[in-house]
């Protein structure tokens, strides 16, 4: 089988989207799949300093890149729109991650000028608050392009039932499949981490703390996270938990969270560690007491999986389309988002180290069944095969 992935990009500044499109090419070449993933080079403001329109090897995948022309947003890129018209016809299946892109739309158009099927993975972007954000500039791109796309799909990849649901209802949209996305047998095998990440930020000292993991984006809700933490570790048996917040975003939102922090008077109790990744995510993940993500929107939660891989409990808001499945597996905590509830939630998942204990074990069974991309490489395979045989 040759598949095509086409993303608009796979900097690790985009966060999850551009880990599960690595995860998921190797876990296919492993099972005997030829891959391409085909990118820009974009790189928020930057540009990845890569050699273009050649195929290079991306952290183990075979990969060819071309230049971001204009727009952070749009990511145009005229040249991958060019080899996509001439070369989309040697691959069986075109795997398109994402919608509101150019480098989305060309491949949809080139598929299906070639008559190749492909399959759209929308990664949350057709949920109701994804499409209320800048919603005239969907909404064009809808009637110009989106629309078509979507259409001419032979299946649409969500990665959880709640993303089906939300996308399918309110768009008419169908011929959805479900395929949860995986983590890396090293969070699943869950061999420890040495040092512990404590030690590389002497300022949590001994503190144990909340994580909250990932690309900081106010589509994230951190600011309710830091208000419910403070109120909820006000309480004097809680008051040695830390907040440790991990990852990047764009400056000035960046720096608007620590000033938050400033305002609170509360850069003793949320810490900021920047962007971590590899084996110092890892770490961050075993040594910490919990997860938290408080998001208006997700329509997975890598990170979410990955704490749950490595047996650490989460809370999540209910915009987490995971939130059902770890509910089911009594992973963790589901809370609305009210920072009372936060709040509250928190106090309960503080005090109780047995109840966390107890959560953690079943938060590593459940990622253990479902998280694995060695069979999920199968599953797609399923999908793949489907599509070609109706094409």
């Amino acid at each position: 089988m040759r598949v095509l992935h086409v993303i608009p990009a796979v900097a690790p500044r985009y966060g999850g989207p551009s880990y599960a499109i690595v995860g998921m090419a190797r876990a296919l070449r492993t099972a005997q799949t030829d891959v391409l993933i085909a990118t820009t080079d974009a790189d928020g403001s930057d540009r990845l300093p890569l050699q273009l329109e050649s195929r290079v090897d991306w952290q183990g995948v075979p990969t060819i890149f071309f230049h971001r022309q204009w727009t952070e947003a749009w990511k145009y890129s005229h040249p991958l729109a060019r080899w996509l018209a001439t070369h989309v016809a040697d691959w069986e299946v075109t795997h398109i991650h994402g919608v509101y892109s150019h480098a989305c739309v060309a491949a949809a158009s080139a598929s299906r000028a070639h008559g190749i099927p492909y399959i759209v993975r929308p990664f949350g972007t057709l949920d109701p608050w994804s499409l209320r954000q800048k919603p005239l500039r969907k909404r064009v791109l809808w009637w110009l392009s989106v629309k078509r796309m979507l259409a001419g799909a032979s299946a649409i990849h969500y990665t959880t039932a709640s993303e089906q649901r939300l996308a399918e209802g309110p768009l008419g949209l169908s011929r959805g499949v479900v395929v949860p996305l995986g983590v890396e047998d090293a969070f699943l095998d869950a061999p420890v981490v040495s040092p512990p990440f404590r030690e590389t930020l002497p300022q949590l000292g001994k503190h144990p703390y909340v994580l909250t993991l990932g690309r900081l984006h106010p589509k994230k809700g951190i600011e309710l996270l830091i208000d419910a933490f403070l109120d909820a570790t006000d309480m004097r048996h809680l008051q040695h938990w830390r907040l440790l917040v991990a990852g990047d975003g764009d400056a000035n939102y960046v720096n608007r969270l620590k000033a938050f922090v400033r305002t609170h008077n509360a850069e003793q109790r949320v810490l900021f560690a920047g962007w971590v990744d590899g084996r110092r995510k890892m770490a961050a993940l075993q040594d910490a007491g919990l997860l938290a993500l408080t998001s208006h929107a997700e329509n997975f939660g890598l990170a979410v999986a990955e704490a749950l891989a490595c047996g650490i409990p989460v809370v999540v808001s209910e915009h987490v389309n995971l939130a059902d499945e770890i509910l089911k597996a009594q992973a963790g905590w589901i809370v609305p988002l009210q920072p009372t509830a936060i709040a509250a939630t928190l106090q309960e998942a503080l005090s109780g180290d047995a109840e966390r204990r107890w959560r953690g074990a079943n938060a590593r069974a459940f990622a253990r069944s479902e998280f694995r991309w060695s069979n999920i490489a199968s599953a797609l395979l399923e999908v793949y095969t489907g599509v070609c045989s109706k094409n």
